[in-house]
């Protein structure tokens, strides 16, 4: 394999060896509306307290709030926009863990946190580096929403080099 050439390539600001664990990074806000809630809830999870707020208020949520899917869709938009981007990634094999830690309302203002705590070349692809990320959403009282940890597939600058 050969090395990919960054001048054909000019949108990848960071590839695998760029990646180090320790780095950790703030991917931007944003902020939840009552009508993107409903919106996601009644195409993805049409549960009650996802789109009325009767059934909401008697929930264990007292309110309406957003799907923990919906959540995870707006971490990812945060992440593409914000970070991966300008990468070399290549997707991700998967999720390790998930846990949705707070309900997430309407009016909430949602920050994305990643931090690499993992990184490893990819033992049948020489061009293919791994990296196991941890995924943290804050909402604007600085509580936690989400955490994500899995592992992301980024191109090597360098195929099978150091």
């Amino acid at each position: 394999m050969t090395a990919i050439d960054p001048v054909t390539s000019p949108h990848i600001e960071l590839w695998w060896e760029d990646l180090a664990v320790g780095d950790t990074r703030e991917l931007g806000s944003l902020t939840v509306t009552e009508d993107e809630i409903v919106a996601f809830a009644r195409q993805f999870d049409p549960q009650p307290f996802h789109l009325d707020h009767e059934a909401a208020r008697h929930s264990v949520f007292g309110a309406l709030c957003a799907s923990g899917w919906h959540t995870c869709a707006l971490a990812m938009r945060l992440m593409v926009t914000n970070f991966l981007h300008r990468t070399s990634s290549l997707g991700s094999p998967g999720l390790d863990s998930l846990r949705w830690l707070k309900p997430v309302f309407p009016g909430d203002t949602l920050t994305l946190r990643h931090s690499i705590v993992d990184k490893r070349p990819m033992n049948k692809r020489p061009d293919v580096g791994l990296v196991r990320t941890v995924w943290q959403m804050f909402n604007q009282h600085g509580e936690q929403v989400l955490q994500m940890e899995g592992w992301g597939m980024f191109r090597r600058r360098t195929p099978g080099g150091v």
